[in-house]
C-alpha cells in the first residue's frame, strides 16, 4: 500500500498553469507535464525537508459529468473504485454530478478530489483555482456512420442531427427551429455548436427555440420523438441509445460537423500533495492499459487510455468560451 504524507507547514499555494481538457492521442503532441511544478519552498527550520506540500487524503472521491443517463452512467463508473482502490491503498468512491456546474462546485467545495471533466467544464474550474489537469483522454475516431476507426485521436466533434424526413438540410436552415442543447459549460452541448452557429450568422439563442436537456442521450431521444427539430450531441451520441432505438441511425442524418474539441480531461485539486497527484496519473494510465480496466472507461466514456496533458493545450477552449460568453450569453435577449 502506499502512503501519502504532508511535509511541514508549507502548503502548495500556487499551481501555476492548471491543464486539461481532453485530447489523449497516441503521439507525443498531446503529452505534457502532467500537473503543475511545485515551486515552493520550504525555506527556515523545515529547510532540511522534501519540498513536497499539500493535503494528504484518507480515502478519495471521484466525480463524472452526467454525458448520458446519471443511473446509468454511475453503474458503469462504479467497478473504477476497486480499480483506483488497489492501486492507490485507499478507499475510492466513484459518484456522477447532477450537471457540469456541479462538479465544479464541488471541487472548489473540497467534496471532490478527482473530476472527469470537459473540456469548458475544466477551463471553468481552473480559472477558480478548483483543478489541475492532470491527464487527458485517447478515444478512436468516428466514421460518418457511427462506427469507430482504426487511430486514436486527441480530439472529437459535435454533431448537428435532425430526422431523416426533416426539410432542414443546413445549419441555416436551423433559424426558427426548436433545438436540443445541454448545459452552456457543455463544449459538445453547447459552446462549440453556438459558435459554429454565430459563424453562420445565427444566434443560438434569440433566433432559435431552444431547450436544455440533460445528456446528449436525452438530446438524440428529444429528437426522435419529435420534440425537437434538432439536437447537437458529441459524435456519435446515436450510439448511445442504439441498444434501446435501433433505428436511430436511418432516422436521423448528420447536416453539421463542428471543428475538432479537445478530448476530455482527468483533474485534480491543486491543493493536493504531488506525492498523491503522480500516483492517481499513473493508476488512470496503468488501469487505461489493462484489458479490464480499458473497457469500464470505453463503457463510459468512449475512452481508451489516457495521457498526460498541460494547461496550455486548452487556449483554444479559452477562445471559444470567450467567443460564446461575450456573442451569445451577454447579448441573449432570453
Amino acid at each position: 500500500m502506499k502512503k501519502f504524507t504532508k511535509f511541514g507547514m508549507t502548503m502548495l499555494l500556487s499551481v501555476g498553469l492548471l491543464a486539461a481538457c481532453g485530447e489523449g492521442s497516441g503521439e507525443s503532441s498531446t503529452s505534457g507535464e502532467g500537473g503543475s511544478e511545485d515551486t515552493g519552498s520550504s525555506g527556515g527550520e523545515n529547510s532540511g525537508q522534501s519540498e513536497t506540500s499539500g493535503e494528504e487524503l484518507d480515502e478519495l472521491n471521484v466525480q463524472f459529468v452526467p454525458s448520458q443517463n446519471a443511473d446509468t452512467l454511475e453503474a458503469k463508473a462504479k467497478p473504477l473504485e476497486g480499480l483506483l482502490s488497489d492501486e492507490l491503498g485507499m478507499p475510492v468512491n466513484v459518484s456522477v454530478s447532477t450537471n457540469y456546474n456541479t462538479i465544479v462546485e464541488a471541487m472548489d467545495s473540497e467534496q471532490v478530489d478527482v473530476g472527469f471533466l470537459p473540456p469548458n467544464a475544466y477551463v471553468l474550474a481552473e480559472e477558480q483555482g478548483a483543478a489541475e489537469v492532470i491527464l487527458q483522454s485517447q478515444r478512436y475516431g468516428v466514421n460518418d456512420d457511427g462506427s469507430a476507426t482504426d487511430e486514436l485521436v486527441n480530439f472529437y466533434r459535435s454533431i448537428f442531427i435532425v430526422r431523416e424526413g426533416s426539410d432542414i438540410q443546413s445549419i441555416e436552415d436551423l433559424e426558427g427551429k426548436k433545438i436540443a442543447y445541454q448545459n452552456v459549460t457543455s463544449s459538445a452541448g453547447f459552446v462549440w455548436p453556438a459558435a459554429t452557429l454565430l459563424d453562420a450568422g445565427i444566434h443560438p439563442l434569440n433566433d432559435m427555440q431552444s431547450t436544455t436537456v440533460k445528456g446528449h442521450d436525452q438530446a438524440v431521444i428529444s429528437l426522435l420523438n419529435g420534440q425537437v427539430d434538432a439536437a447537437v450531441t458529441f459524435q456519435d451520441a446515436r450510439n448511445t441509445v442504439k441498444s434501446d432505438y435501433p433505428e436511430v441511425f436511418d432516422k436521423t442524418r448528420v447536416i453539421k460537423y463542428t471543428k475538432k474539441i479537445p478530448n476530455d480531461t482527468i483533474t485534480i485539486r491543486p491543493a493536493i500533495n504531488e506525492d498523491l497527484k503522480q500516483a492517481v496519473t499513473d493508476a488512470f494510465i496503468k488501469i487505461g492499459k489493462s484489458e479490464e480496466g480499458r473497457q469500464i472507461i470505453r463503457d463510459i466514456y468512449s475512452h481508451e487510455g489516457y495521457v498526460e496533458s498541460q494547461d496550455s493545450n486548452f487556449d483554444t477552449v479559452r477562445e471559444y468560451q470567450n467567443k460564446v460568453n461575450t456573442e451569445v450569453t451577454q447579448n441573449s435577449g432570453n
